[in-house]
């Protein structure tokens, strides 16, 4: 078993498909293992929106904690009420909404959060006309890294149909990172290859001059 993996490996066309394959892999245990570690099914978010601004920008990229309840959050005016993500109203499968939690109550034994946008005004009924239930908190914000979510969006978010199979731009790139490695790889190995060739010819040639001599 053994002999058959390490002369597979040592075939270049094989080694370059199994080490895109592990890389692929790879990139989706990534995914799955933010959605354990951060226990919600959105650990990445972006704003597309620039209501929380100027706390946060569009195309920030922000880490979101999940699995809370209404203990865990904390619910008050900038800047200490915690920054939450939750389904949006009335369409829970539209993107979700980014928002402050400014306040929070209980009603039948359930959380309920008022939220607002830190770059939103609002009057009394605004502000009322949404209440969030706990279980549509998909979590809060955690850390963000500047502008970050524009360049996973972008590469998230375009597609590319190969017959009943859509890969995203993400997942190209990462076939063509190593696809240039392995092309790196073989014409370094083939230079190798070919100067102790060159040496042998240079010293033949010499022997041959002396020899003439």
């Amino acid at each position: 078993m053994l002999r058959e993996l390490n002369k597979l490996w040592k075939d270049r066309t094989a080694r370059t498909i199994l080490l895109i394959a592990l890389v692929l892999i790879a990139n989706l245990i990534l995914q799955e293992a933010l959605v354990l570690i951060l226990r919600t099914e959105y650990p990445l978010h972006t704003p597309i929106s620039g209501s929380m601004e100027p706390t946060l920008q569009v195309g920030d990229l922000l880490i979101v904690q999940g699995g809370l309840n209404g203990n865990d959050i904390v619910a008050s005016p900038k800047p200490v009420g915690d920054i939450i993500i939750f389904r949006k109203p009335g369409n829970p499968d539209d993107r979700p909404i980014v928002h402050r939690a400014i306040r929070k109550f209980q009603e039948g034994g359930e959380w309920y959060f008022i939220t607002k946008g830190d770059a939103n005004a609002f009057d009394d009924w605004e502000m009322w006309r949404w209440k969030i239930p706990e279980s549509d908190v998909i979590g809060k914000v955690i850390f963000s890294v500047p502008m970050l979510g524009y360049v996973l969006r972008f590469l998230d978010e375009t597609q590319i149909r190969l017959g009943v199979y859509t890969v995203t731009l993400r997942m190209v790139l990462i076939i063509l990172l190593v696809a240039a490695f392995f092309i790196l790889e073989y014409t370094s190995s083939s230079e190798t290859v070919e100067e102790p060739h060159r040496i042998e010819e240079t010293e033949a040639k010499e022997n041959q001059r002396g020899t003439d001599h």
